[in-house]
């Protein structure tokens, strides 16, 4: 079996795709009353993150950077280990 890799970048540019996305379906669904109970997770746990546009803007960049940071870093440890 050959030595199987993943690619930090490739895996940190999907996860802060993934998050922003998720992010900014939230943003657009939850004034409407759907997906309210999520768009009050989030709000409670990313300190930049409300239902203005400049917060809900600023919410998505942060859950973009998180992404990024939590896939880069999984595939690390997953090629060093």
């Amino acid at each position: 079996m050959a030595d199987m890799k993943l690619k930090p970048l490739a895996l940190g540019y999907a996860g802060a795709l993934l998050s922003a996305l998720c992010m900014l379906l939230l943003s657009v669904f939850t004034p409407f009353g759907v997906y309210s109970g999520a768009g009050e997770q989030m709000m409670q746990m990313h300190m930049f993150y409300s239902l203005g546009v400049l917060e809900a803007i600023t919410g998505i960049i942060e859950a973009g950077v998180l992404g990024f940071l939590g896939g880069y870093v999984l595939a690390w440890f997953y090629n060093k280990f």
